[in-house]
Parts: structure tokens; sequence; C-alpha cells
């Protein structure tokens, strides 16, 4: 992509995680600095595409519950990216074409790409937005022409939490975004597990020197995001471990040790 193609806002000089993660995927939504920070994490971790399309199969199990199972038919994704294969609305209008997504996300390349895939979807819809701001993305116009709060909503906020570090507290930020749920909403939410895995040392030192974020945390500390509400079992575990499509055949790789996640409902 030619950098005179950035629409307003974005400098693609800057790296961003949306378009990083559109690189690592093969993507074409990106710029020279994207794909050399690609690079650096593929030379860090070279398991790290299979982490992605990792993450991505999480949110499609996670989303189909959610409709399935789970019977909610609004969802809110959190620093969702740059649309991809199986995305948050595609599984939920599988299971359910009543089912509302609202997509929210910092980087403003997000929205129109987003938007060209959701031409002529009235139950979807793209906004930029910075999570962190709760009254700004659950009063935004498009959050409210789709989601009503009074009726059982999740959120989901996979992939996004460690990008902030301790001293923006994310944890009230999960609790106010928790707050706005109604009873029977449900959060999904994961971040990086900090363990002497030495894959996850790497990577956190290499997101750490080219994004300046990537802020791994103990089991207790993503556990302790849930505080309130009632875990799905099999609670917090690793991406593979979450209702997975067919029995795990053996004990988990160590780049599969590096996310923890899980889905909550709230009383």
């Amino acid at each position: 992509m030619s950098a005179e193609w950035a629409p307003p806002g974005v400098d693609p000089e800057r790296a961003s995680i949306a378009r990083v993660h559109d690189a690592l995927l093969g993507g074409t939504e990106n710029f020279a600095s994207d794909r050399s920070v690609a690079r650096k994490l593929k030379a860090a971790v070279p398991e790290v595409v299979d982490l992605v399309w990792c993450n991505r199969a999480f949110i499609g199990r996670v989303v189909d519950f959610l409709v399935r199972e789970a019977g909610i038919r609004q969802i809110i994704d959190l620093g969702s990216g740059l649309p991809t294969v199986e995305n948050t609305h595609e599984v939920a209008q599988f299971a359910d074409p009543t089912a509302r997504v609202v997509y929210v996300d910092i980087d403003p390349m997000v929205e129109p790409h987003a938007r060209a895939i959701l031409a002529g979807n009235d139950r979807a819809d793209a906004i930029t937005a910075d999570a962190r701001d709760v009254d700004g993305v659950l009063g935004h116009p498009a959050v409210r022409r789709l989601i009503d709060l009074s009726q059982p909503t999740a959120i989901l906020a996979i992939g996004l939490l460690h990008l902030f570090s301790d001293r923006e507290n994310p944890h009230a930020l999960v609790r106010a975004y928790a707050d706005a749920l109604p009873r029977g909403g449900y959060l999904a939410l994961s971040n990086f597990l900090a363990s002497d895995n030495p894959k996850a040392k790497a990577l956190q030192v290499m997101l750490q020197a080219t994004m300046g974020t990537g802020h791994f945390r103990d089991r207790a500390s993503i556990e302790r995001f849930f505080d309130g509400l009632a875990p799905v079992e099999p609670g917090v575990v690793h991406f593979p471990e979450w209702h997975p499509d067919e029995r795990i055949p053996g004990p988990l790789a160590p780049w599969e040790e590096l996310l923890l996640g899980g889905v909550a409902r709230k009383p």
C-alpha cells in the first residue's frame, strides 16, 4: 500500500497494532512500517503467525457460543482490528442473521475498510474510537442505533488489554464496561500471560521495542478482570483449551501458552 492512500489521521511511518496484525495475516492493508514490525516479531517468535490465527479461532468460538448457546444478539467488539476472515459479524450472523455487531478501533483505517465489507448490512457497523473512552464508545450514534444496552449484550476485549499499562488501570476500564452491561450480558477478554516461557519473554521484549506496548500479566491479574462476574466453563484458560472444536491431542506447544482468555456472565 502506498503512503498516499492513507486516510486522514493515519501516519504511514508509524506502525499500528491493527495493521501489523494485518501484515502478519498476509493482508494488504498495511505500510512498510507495519511490515517491518511484523518481520521483527516473526524473527523473535517464528510462531507468531500461528498465534494470530489461534486468536482468530478463539474469537470465532467465543462469538459462536455467545449467539448459539448464550442467546446473545448484540456484540460490541473493542479493538477489533482490520477486517479479515471469519469476522465477528460473519460468525454471529451465520448463527443468527438478526445478530447486531459494532466494531470499535482507534486506528482510522479500520472504519472505512470495515464499512466496505459491511455495505448493505444494516445490522453491523464500525466506528473509530478509543476503547478507553467508555462513554464515547457506548454513546456513539452507531452504537446507540444498533445496541440496546437494556437487552442482553456481549462486549469483546480480545487482543486489547495487553496494549494498556497498569498505570492506565485496565481493570477499572473493564469494570466500567461490565457495569454498563445489563444482567445476563457477557464479557469476553484476553491478555498475554507473564511467565518463564522464553517465547513470552521474547515476544514481550520485541513488542515493547517496536510498538512501545505489550503488557503481559500473571494469571491472577487476568482472572481479576472477571471479578463480580460468573465465569463460563472452563474459566480462564489458554486459547486452544476454550471450547475446542475437537479434542486437544496432547500438551500445548509453548507458543499456545502465551495467551489466556475467557468469557463470563453478569449475574
